[in-house]
């Protein structure tokens, strides 16, 4: 156990790192490019912590980041890659919707909000149970069937958008607008930014998933066949069921990123509301090194980047916005430098 933790231990360090050498890289660039990156970085600060409007964004920023990262740290516990999170909280997102929809005379805002999430989670669920059944079944290597269905989820959810559900005084790509039941109501210290009690919510689903990985058989058997697939299967461990409950808990987690745009912010789905949210999660899990405790401030790093770029464009003479973009990719570079941050460690030992 003691190991186990020290191991842990290590390889937060080692991220932390690499994010800090990510940062550093990219505030060398603006001052290669005549910026001062202590300007720069005011600026970070003061637009993603301001203000309370300014926190309660960069809390709205990080919150789906949190969901589409453990949607692809889970099933990397098994070995498998993720890259279907965004189609996941395209088909959750419009499960939430419709549950508003078909749910119009529900009174009551927590049976109205229970009944929405069951149905983001459930589509998600659903549609990221396919590419693990086609894994286990087929052999359909998953990061093709889930870029696949990345696609015909936006088709798919386009078509019923437009022609089942469309708000028909709008001009715009989106449903009806949900009844004030299905509204989750935001905290008044963020002065009307779309975030309230749904970040301990996600909080506390990161923390049961993390327990539930380290606690339960199911997790014993996910880490093991993710370790050595021949070994767990030699033991009686079932591949087929690991991998498919795995992209079906990743696909349920990602579609609830539904509650935090449908429901908390826009009321409604609307074609494209997705920030690359989906994506940017692939970003977030490396970073946090597949730890599913390390999602929690990873998404919150990126939720910074993303909501205090933002100013960028108005606050610099010659750096934009696009700079969180480079900054990510800096750190991702700096976090999976395995071997560098290795080496380094034994230089430690030795001098010790």
């Amino acid at each position: 156990m003691k190991s186990t933790w020290y191991a842990s231990f290590r390889s937060f360090l080692r991220a932390v790192a690499g994010a800090a050498l990510g940062l550093s890289l990219g505030l060398l660039i603006c001052k290669l490019v005549g910026e001062s990156p202590l300007k720069v970085l005011h600026v970070l600060y003061q637009s993603s912590f301001g203000s309370g409007y300014d926190f309660g964004m960069t809390l709205f920023y990080t919150a789906p980041l949190i969901l589409t990262g453990l949607a692809v740290a889970i099933p990397l516990k098994g070995g498998l890659f993720n890259i279907g999170a965004e189609g996941q909280l395209t088909v959750g997102a419009l499960a939430a919707a419709w549950a508003g929809v078909i749910g119009a005379s529900i009174q009551s805002p927590v049976i109205a909000v229970v009944f929405a999430t069951s149905s983001a989670f459930l589509a998600g669920g659903l549609w990221g149970l396919l590419p693990g059944f086609l894994k286990a079944r087929q052999g359909s290597h998953e990061v093709i069937t889930t870029i696949m269905l990345n696609f015909i989820a936006a088709g798919v959810t386009a078509y019923f958008t437009l022609y089942s559900i469309k708000d028909p005084v709008s001009a715009q790509a989106e449903t009806i607008p949900l009844p004030e039941a299905f509204h989750l109501k935001p905290f008044a210290a963020f002065n009307g930014a779309p975030m309230g009690g749904l970040i301990f919510f996600l909080i506390l689903l990161a923390v049961g998933i993390h327990y539930a990985l380290w606690k339960s058989s199911w997790g014993y058997s996910l880490k093991a066949l993710g370790e050595n697939e021949t070994a767990a299967e030699t033991y009686g461990i079932s591949r087929g069921r690991s991998w498919m409950s795995s992209m079906f808990l990743a696909g349920g987690v990602a579609g609830l990123v539904g509650l935090v745009e449908v429901l908390g912010n826009s009321h409604r789905f609307k074609i494209g509301f997705s920030a690359d949210y989906g994506f940017v999660g692939i970003a977030v899990a490396l970073v946090a090194r597949g730890n599913i405790l390390g999602v929690l401030p990873s998404a919150f790093l990126f939720g910074i980047l993303q909501k205090g770029s933002a100013s960028l464009d108005l606050e610099t003479d010659k750096i934009t916005r696009d700079l969180s973009y480079l900054i990510q990719g800096l750190i991702i570079l700096g976090v999976s430098a395995e071997d560098l941050w290795g080496w380094i460690w034994q230089l430690v030992r030795r001098k010790k």
